[in-house]
């Protein structure tokens, strides 16, 4: 069984692009590129609706998670860390890696 093809970003705005500047049909950019001509469409399709974001007010999106949250993940990691520590010396007497 083959593993499906993942297209990178910088692909799919140049073959969107290209749909939307209309010169060639769906077909013709699907032989063209290597895709299928419904992967066109729905490309063209998500950067009209997304076009507007390059605009907006702003410029920058606001990060996913928050200062505290950055900090109680830090945290986290630290405690891991420390039993991680706390059970490899533990273990080593059994000879278990």
């Amino acid at each position: 069984m083959s593993k499906r093809k993942q297209h990178s970003p910088e692909f799919k705005a140049k073959v969107a692009l290209e749909a939307l500047k209309g010169e060639e049909t769906a077909s013709e950019l699907a032989s063209r590129f290597g895709v299928h001509p419904t992967m066109i469409h729905q490309w063209k399709r998500a950067l009209l609706e997304g076009a507007s974001d390059v605009f907006g007010r702003g410029g920058k999106r606001k990060p996913e998670i928050g200062e505290d949250e950055v900090k109680e993940l830090h945290a986290k990691i630290g405690e891991l860390a420390v039993a991680n520590d706390f059970l490899s010396r533990k273990l080593k007497p059994w000879g278990v890696k």
